[in-house]
């Protein structure tokens, strides 16, 4: 390696210094910068008149790499999972309800029961001497209500282990054993068979109970107790039921050991006078 240094002549400009190394790749060699500068900007100019982008090549620096696939967050609720946690506290609660209800229902006492059937006629209240008078008597009765409530009646009871006659029975027998705590179902003799079947299952086999046609009636269906009478349109209304849980055996004027079997079965309309007592 040689190095000039001026002498003591006129000044003179320093020599290049080689080290004899090639300049660095991608690095401009000693001396070059200034001389590519007007070069680059040309370029660059030409490049920006071009039209391309000029920006980094798509894929630079990532080359190979998969492309990262976004997470989608979820901003609403899940309201399947809610409305089912809701349908089902409604039902507890609805089942629970109905259940203290029905416990109330079942411990008032029957009377209050009674008087909660819509349309139901308490004669105890409207007539009290008609419920006080059930003495026996011999012979036909008139009955200033019909189908008969209460009042004297005749010494022999109707049967009433669920008994379904189908055909009228004497009316002092069947108050007979509105006394003895049944409920008496009564209809028209024109009742469709379809109604008479659903009044036939709530009756047959029922201690206490006993149904037959009766002639006259203002509303298809009438139902009797001692002291008591609903009348409805038909055999599927829910009062019927109502009226049968109160008043069956409650009713009764001789208490809940009174008698139904051993009464009278026939039917028609004429008192039958005989040795039994109740």
């Amino acid at each position: 390696m040689s190095i000039s240094t001026p002498g003591g002549g006129p000044e003179r400009r320093p020599t290049t210094v080689s080290t004899g190394k090639k300049p660095a790749a991608g690095r401009p060699a000693a001396g070059a910068g200034k001389a590519g500068s007007g070069s680059a900007k040309a370029d660059s100019g030409n490049k920006a008149g071009s039209g391309k982008p000029t920006g980094p090549r798509p894929g630079a620096g990532g080359k190979g790499r998969k492309p990262v696939t976004p997470v989608k967050v979820s901003q609403g609720r899940s309201w399947g999972p809610i409305a089912l946690f809701v349908a089902v506290g409604v039902l507890a609660v609805s089942i629970i309800g109905y259940g203290a209800w029905a416990s109330f229902q079942g411990s008032k006492p029957w009377e209050d029961r009674a008087a909660d059937i819509q349309g139901i006629v308490n004669f105890r209240e409207k007539d009290k001497d008609l419920v006080t008078g059930g003495n026996h008597q011999t012979g036909p009765i008139t009955y200033s209500i019909l189908p008969p409530v209460a009042g004297p009646h005749n010494a022999a009871w109707q049967n009433c282990m669920g008994d379904v006659y189908d055909a009228p029975v004497a009316n002092e027998h069947a108050v007979h054993s509105l006394e003895h705590g049944t409920v008496w179902i009564t209809y028209r003799p024109d009742l469709p068979a379809d109604q008479v079947a659903k009044l036939t299952e709530k009756v047959q086999g029922k201690e206490k109970m006993m149904l037959s046609p009766f002639e006259g009636l203002d509303k298809p269906i009438s139902l009797q107790a001692w002291g008591y009478q609903l009348k409805v349109d038909n055999a599927g209304d829910s009062r019927i039921d109502d009226f049968i849980k109160a008043l069956r055996v409650n009713a009764s004027v001789e208490g809940p050991t009174a008698l139904c079997s051993q009464g009278i079965t026939a039917t028609g309309t004429a008192p039958r006078d005989g040795n039994q007592m109740g």
